[in-house]
């Protein structure tokens, strides 16, 4: 049975419990049997109305809030309130996102993006967005998560918005907003795990199994008994977010840790079930997986034996680029470091396509060939390779002005889908820190001691690792508005507004083609040189002044954009200043 939950009116509730020998709905003291109709589902006589509270008791435990509950007021551990989807009025009729290859993502976390924390707090802020130039906004988990602060990637009531940010509405009114000014919105969910506090999927059914493991503990059950139904609750959240919050694309979290050994994996069918959305809805829909396993066939068609998810987050082009640049070795930067990685993901997606990592102690991933450079986002920082580092530091506590311009060029140039996270277009100095809110004192407990122990690799102390719980570590984590008319951070804000115009508009940026991409670079004079048709890019990694030779194939060579004053050129000589970039417009 298909149960597609929040249709433009409230349906009779029904709630799957196949283990359960008597379910009753309670509202209030009220108590009231429901009935059990097929394959474990159970049906109210009389449902609530929108807006009432209700839970339910199985076999007579509870009061359960429902796991497709909409509306969590009271938290996770709250009763469940009545949301009908059809009351909101919408005015996006018509509205289409930017094609995904040509999209700029903006990754933002709704409580530190503004001082509010809100949805309607961010809504205030898309202005600021629109001038800057980007396309899409990329949410990370809003769904129900255990207290007031987090990340969201511990979320359990996956229907509901999380009541901290506001009324469900509110979010409504920001994808709303969003599409009037021309944005696209993406929602980031996780599927591969729930939080430990206020998951009860367990007590109304098999949704997980001891047969898989995953970090967080007992994998979801994509494949043994009763699956299918798990997986229709997993796609119908999907189906929810797209249809009835107007959401124009989802990023999938972490599907390396989706085991399923279906004949149709998971992903394939929740692709299958989005583009038949897609075309019912008359509008463009995306996904975009983030996947540790280097594997196309993530992103390959199903006719290829892929998957046909859209795009996937490109870790390589991330860490080859923040070593390069930051000279870090530690960790899983040990398979990185120097010019030569870089180059390789610039050209070909993956640096390990079958190669042997250090790192893993193992050879990973495999050859892309086919693959083009719009299946890729890529990125200088993300909410993973900023928070979980031990202060949470920025690229900007890292790297030099100069450096950090020549980052912002390399992934607003580069033949992928180019990704900010959240005042990295100024360069924000307030850390993005990991931050909880757990109410059970040894939950807290154990999630600091389990990222110290990950912190372990990095070499960073644990006296350094500022406590998740604390107000303070949260609180230092929100973006300060001001900064961004400063001195430095204004030139910085005003060179990623210049690359996007750029990408857009000019030379070949905008093209996705691997087979055209080629590299030059000297890794002893730590200068590299990206060709991309009409377009060159030229990067000074060294702290001093020196010349760059350009190729003498190409002809009517001029800057168009340079990140210093003093860049030059005299015939196919380029004079670059330490830590600098040049744009050239060429013919070849």
């Amino acid at each position: 049975m298909k149960y597609h939950a929040g249709e433009a009116s409230l349906q009779q509730l029904r709630v799957w419990a196949p283990r359960a020998q008597m379910v009753e709905l309670a509202q209030g003291q009220d108590r009231t049997l429901m009935l059990e109709i097929e394959d474990g589902w159970w049906l109210a006589e009389k449902s609530p109305d929108h807006g009432q509270d209700y839970a339910f008791f199985l076999d007579g435990d509870g009061p359960l809030p429902d796991p497709r509950s909409s509306w969590q007021p009271r938290g996770v551990d709250g009763p469940s309130r009545r949301l009908d989807h059809g009351r909101f009025e919408w005015s996006d009729q018509g509205f289409q996102p930017a094609p995904l290859p040509s999209a700029v993502i903006y990754e933002l976390h709704v409580g530190t993006f503004t001082p509010e924390g809100t949805f309607l707090g961010v809504l205030e802020k898309l202005d600021h967005l629109v001038e800057l130039g980007v396309s899409h906004i990329e949410l990370m988990p809003v769904a129900q998560f255990s207290g007031n602060r987090g990340w969201g990637y511990d979320g359990t009531g996956l229907y509901a918005p999380h009541h901290a940010y506001g009324h469900p509405e509110d979010l409504k009114k920001l994808v709303n907003a969003c599409h009037e000014r021309g944005l696209g919105v993406i929602l980031d969910v996780v599927y591969n795990h729930l939080g430990p506090k206020g998951n009860y999927l367990p007590r109304f059914g098999p949704y997980f199994t001891d047969r898989y493991r995953n970090p967080w503990g007992s994998a979801v059950n994509f494949d043994g008994s009763y699956s299918d139904e798990v997986r229709r609750f997993f796609i119908d959240n999907a189906l929810m977010w797209l249809r009835d919050y107007h959401f124009d694309g989802l990023r999938l979290d972490a599907v390396h840790a989706l085991f399923d050994f279906s004949a149709r994996h998971f992903l394939e069918e929740l692709a299958l079930e989005v583009r038949e959305l897609e075309a019912g809805l008359g509008r463009h829909l995306v996904l975009i997986a983030e996947s540790d396993l280097n594997d196309p066939r993530i992103v390959r068609p199903t006719y290829a034996g892929g998957y046909d998810v859209h795009a996937q987050w490109n870790e390589d082009f991330h860490h080859a680029l923040h070593a390069a640049l930051t000279g870090e070795n530690h960790g899983y930067y040990a398979d990185f470091g120097g010019l030569s990685p870089l180059a390789r993901a610039m050209e070909t997606g993956f640096v390990y396509d079958g190669a042997y990592s250090v790192f893993r102690r193992r050879r990973h991933g495999r050859p892309a060939p086919d693959l083009c450079g719009h299946q890729f986002v890529g990125c200088l920082q993300n909410h993973d390779q900023v928070g979980n580092r031990a202060g949470g530091e920025r690229t900007s506590h890292l790297l030099t002005p100069g450096q950090l311009k020549i980052g912002a060029a390399l992934v607003l140039t580069s033949p992928f889908i180019p990704m900010l996270f959240q005042g990295e277009e100024w360069g924000a100095k307030t850390p993005f820190l990991y931050f909880t809110d757990h109410e059970d004192k040894h939950l807290a407990r154990a999630v600091f001691l389990g990222r110290m122990a990950e912190f372990a690799d990095f070499g960073w102390q644990p006296e350094n690792i500022p406590d998740p719980q604390a107000l303070e570590t949260f609180a230092s984590s929100r973006l300060d508005w001001q900064e961004m008319h400063l001195d430095i951070h204004a030139e910085i804000l005003d060179w990623h507004k210049q690359l996007i115009i750029l990408r857009r508009h000019g030379l070949d940026l905008s093209s996705g083609r691997l087979d055209r991409v080629r590299v030059d670079f000297h890794e002893e004079d730590e200068w590299l040189v990206i060709h991309r048709g009409s377009a060159i890019v030229a990067c000074n990694f060294a702290s001093i002044r020196q010349t760059v030779s350009l190729d003498e194939q190409a002809v009517d060579l001029h800057i168009v954009l340079a990140s210093h004053a003093l860049a030059s050129l005299y015939g196919r000589d380029l004079f670059l200043p330490g830590h600098s970039v040049a744009v050239l417009s060429c013919k070849s």
